[in-house]
């Protein structure tokens, strides 16, 4: 279960039991259960089914605070501006961007805009980051997967872009989303980027590209 958010008047919000900065216990704004609930329905709105929720999304796959705003209250008679904010402001993985607002960590944050840093099925062409890719990176699966990918490489299969990690770590962990024994793959990034394959970040920890083609990959342990 994901921890509470919480708002702190001086420093903004943040998730756990006390505020990072000055150690204050804050003021609660979602529990920890409700927080997952919002979170997957924007995530699913920005990426996957925009109309569906009632919102448009431009080219890059933004839409404005307040209509994101308004579709969450229709969906949830529980949640307002605040909780809105809060769920975007402390996000662990970096899943939403937002931009056009002064303080999005305040009570009263409203106006910007909002996207999704990653993970669309939908069209739209997110710009680049000028973030250093490393030179290694993983990829957590299913141990089904591992032959298609050793032959054909990682494919987006289904979404825009394939979803990388910034340690072997995160990536076991993505991959527990698949299976309770997930493997990892080694991507070098390095040489991908000398031959010029596109990789960037999206995110805290997500990385992006096109494709892996097999060249590129090896299992971690072998």
């Amino acid at each position: 279960m994901p921890d509470a958010v919480r708002r702190c008047p001086e420093d903004g919000f943040f998730e756990g039991d006390t505020c990072p900065v000055c150690d204050g216990a804050g003021i609660d704004v979602l529990d920890g259960a409700r927080r997952r609930q919002l979170s997957k329905f924007i995530s699913g709105a920005l990426r996957h089914f925009p109309e569906d929720a009632g919102i448009d999304v431009d080219e890059a796959g933004w839409t404005p605070f307040e209509s994101l705003r308004a579709a969450v209250e229709r969906k949830y008679d529980w949640v307002d501006g605040e909780a809105l904010s809060g769920v975007i402001a402390t996000d662990p993985k970096g899943r939403f961007e937002r931009a056009g607002v002064s303080d999005e960590s305040s009570e009263g944050a409203a106006g910007g805009r909002v996207r999704a840093a990653y993970g669309h099925s939908v069209d739209v062409s997110l710009d680049a980051t000028d973030d250093p890719v490393p030179p290694t990176l993983y990829h957590g699966t299913a141990p089904r997967n591992v032959e298609p990918i050793r032959e054909d490489g990682l494919k987006p299969m289904g979404r825009q872009t394939v979803h990388l990690s910034d340690s072997a770590g995160a990536a076991r962990e993505v991959g527990r989303r698949h299976a309770d024994d997930p493997v990892v793959f080694v991507i070098d990034a390095a040489t991908m980027q000398a031959n010029d394959w596109w990789v960037v970040k999206r995110g805290a920890e997500t990385y992006t590209t096109d494709r892996v083609p097999p060249q590129y990959l090896s299992l971690l342990g072998e």
